[in-house]
């Protein structure tokens, strides 16, 4: 439960609305990147909700930020459907990913209104090419395996979809989730988008069952754990049987936590040919676009300064 009480923020303030907020590296590498990033005398400050908690704690937290003058926006972690279902009325403005998936990653303030942004489908995009190899998908005919249908998920599938790869896409996409609701929703988005990459969409109760989806892959495949297990809660969306793709790769979408989906593909990476990747890039992106947007800052995405920002953020975590 979030017991936390609101105060005015004394100095220009982000905040970070997660599950287990104080864990997170960004706590300690905020204050190394405002200094280089030259923002002078700012905080952050976290706020924990459980998953899918009450629309009025959300309500609340947005309306806070929206009302205080330092508050100057937040990143949204864990609630970013919930967060926008429970609050869509409360902002003056949506930018055009947050309006389409249904879901908000960043709040920020602009000439006094209160915006909210999807930065997953960017931030998903700029990940997933810094280990991709060139024209991957067009050179295998790989399919990408999607656990989890939660902002994260959709964000990674519809960059996927983008018809502006042309012939370099998954041969497929399939997705498995413990809630048929979420399923449902992407299925929408996807009908939506009108994407010609095909989909299958699939129930999964159990490990057991995402560890049938797993065996059937092809070579070079992509397995995603966007379930936000293995962070937010215990464990993995695959069983220690299941078995991953032939020179495949495995992508975790978390970088702290208990990281079972990483260690089970750590323990096939040689025998398997394993690209393994975990959270830290998608760490850096995700948490970058934000404060650009929060503090209206031109933060580059690749070059001399981002190259900085990652060095002083491993070092932090290191």
């Amino acid at each position: 439960m979030n017991n936390t009480i609101y105060r005015k923020a004394e100095k220009p303030t982000i905040y970070f609305i997660g599950v287990t907020t104080g864990k997170s590296s960004i706590m300690r590498v905020f204050p190394e990147w405002a200094c280089c990033l030259g923002l002078g005398d700012c905080a952050i400050k976290g706020i924990d909700f459980v998953p899918h908690d009450k629309p009025e704690r959300y309500r609340e937290a947005v309306a806070f930020i929206k009302s205080d003058p330092l508050s100057r926006g937040a990143l949204v972690t864990t609630h970013k459907i919930d967060l926008l279902t429970a609050c869509r009325d409360q902002f003056e403005q949506l930018d055009e990913y947050a309006a389409l998936m249904g879901e908000v990653s960043c709040i920020s303030k602009h000439d006094g209104k209160l915006v909210a942004h999807a930065k997953d489908p960017i931030t998903a995009g700029l990940s997933l090419e810094a280990f991709l190899p060139d024209r991957h998908w067009e050179n295998t005919g790989a399919e990408a395996f999607v656990l989890g249908a939660g902002g994260s998920a959709i964000a990674i599938t519809w960059y996927l979809m983008k018809r502006e790869h042309g012939a370099n896409r998954p041969s497929k996409i399939i997705v498995a989730n413990r809630s048929p609701e979420r399923l449902e929703e992407m299925k929408e988005l996807h009908d939506r988008i009108g994407s010609n990459v095909p989909v299958e969409y699939y129930q999964v109760p159990t490990a057991q069952h995402s560890d049938a989806l797993l065996q059937r892959l092809r070579p070079h495949s992509l397995v995603v754990n966007a379930t936000g297990l293995g962070k937010d809660a215990p464990g993995s969306p695959l069983s220690d049987a299941g078995v991953f793709p032939e020179n495949g790769m495995a992508w975790e979408f978390n970088y702290r936590g208990d990281l079972i989906f990483l260690k089970q593909a750590r323990v096939q990476q040689q025998q398997r040919g394993l690209v393994i990747e975990d959270g830290w890039i998608y760490f850096i992106h995700g948490w970058t676009r934000v404060i650009a947007e929060v503090f209206h800052q031109d933060i580059p995405v690749r070059g001399s300064k981002f190259d900085e920002l990652s060095r002083i953020a491993a070092a932090v975590r290191n």
